[in-house]
């Protein structure tokens, strides 16, 4: 693969006892040294505009002159250091890399992968929240669909991360041209992400949750990607597909308790491939949460050896009935056996 890394996301400083820190972004890089094939990309960071098609003007322009000004808590979890915006821009601007390059043919061992901190998913329009302070994913989409020289007319985004993406939910709740699926555990930060959050307006039906049951593991996931996710995006048809790619659903994660294996991301890994093909979709991947720093680090490698060649294991589990209840609660609340 094609990690999208930038030495200006290292300088966002959290402290010392904050989970979101820039070792998690060594763990990568020293678990992708032991890997065959892995190549870094420097990509040009985002500007306050970019930032600004998705996000208030008023906020881009408090948060800038808040981390200008030394920073410190935005909220109790959420912490910046006058070198967080920059650090921001340089995550922004990775994930526009890896979205542009997926349009332009990127993909096999050449997908892109923008490895950036801070994460994104829990930005909202006009606020940072969850560690977040711009939305990579949502900047990413935002700029190939207006980019004149693309021809991108619709993007789909996977947030697998363990904590529902409020963020970019909200971002595209009442637009048609923006999908966004999320697989999470029910009840945990932020408290989002149920069923009939299903979108409004011109975005109706574009929205699907998928709140799964704390202890959820591999083959609960492996049944909503290809009974749920993957009707809805083939309906959709994308130009884009990005994922959001948090590894904190992980079992030995610190802050979960979902029972996500490191073979279980493998086995999502190639089932996203596999919708992406099948719709002719660009395929980039953004990083979101893991705050387990070996867990983290194999969970992103193990999405570079599945494009380096690597086959992931069979299943040995069944799904829980209480994933086979919400799969069949999901395509019928999608219309997905019509």
């Amino acid at each position: 693969m094609q990690f999208g890394y930038s030495e200006t996301c290292l300088a966002h400083d959290t402290g010392k006892r904050h989970p979101e820190t820039a070792d998690r972004l060594r763990a990568i890089r020293r678990a992708l040294a032991k890997r065959h094939g892995a190549e870094y990309v420097d990509a040009s960071s985002a500007t306050d505009e970019d930032v600004a098609s998705v996000h208030d003007d008023d906020y881009v322009a408090e948060i800038r002159e808040f981390c200008e000004g030394g920073g410190g808590n935005w909220d109790p979890d959420t912490v910046a250091s006058e070198d967080t915006w920059d650090a921001a821009l340089a995550s922004a601007g990775l994930s526009q890399w890896g979205a542009r390059a997926a349009v332009e043919g990127a993909d096999a061992r050449d997908t892109p992968f923008a490895i950036g901190r801070p994460p994104g998913h829990h930005a909202v329009e006009d606020d940072a929240m969850g560690f977040c302070f711009v939305n990579n994913a949502a900047v990413a989409a935002q700029t190939v669909i207006e980019a004149d020289d693309l021809d991108v007319e619709r993007v789909a985004i996977f947030d697998w991360d363990v904590h529902h993406g409020n963020g970019t939910q909200d971002i595209f709740y009442d637009r048609g041209d923006v999908f966004y699926a999320s697989v999470h555990e029910d009840g945990l930060y932020p408290g989002t992400g149920e069923v009939d959050e299903l979108g409004a307006g011109d975005g109706e039906g574009a929205t699907l949750n998928a709140p799964l049951a704390a202890g959820a593991g591999d083959a609960d996931y492996h049944l909503f990607v290809e009974d749920v996710l993957r009707p809805a995006v083939e309906r959709f048809d994308p130009d884009l597909f990005i994922v959001s790619a948090g590894f904190d659903a992980h079992r030995h994660d610190p802050i979960s308790r979902m029972r996500v294996s490191t073979e279980g991301y493998a086995q999502m890994t190639d089932g996203v491939r596999s919708i992406a093909d099948d719709v002719d979709a660009g395929l980039a991947f953004v990083l979101e949460g893991g705050y387990g720093l070996d867990t983290l680090s194999e969970g992103v490698a193990i999405v570079h050896e599945t494009f380096d060649g690597r086959s992931p294991l069979e299943l040995e589990e069944a799904p829980d009935e209480k994933t086979v209840s919400l799969v069949e609660e999901l395509r019928d609340a999608h219309g997905l056996d019509d």
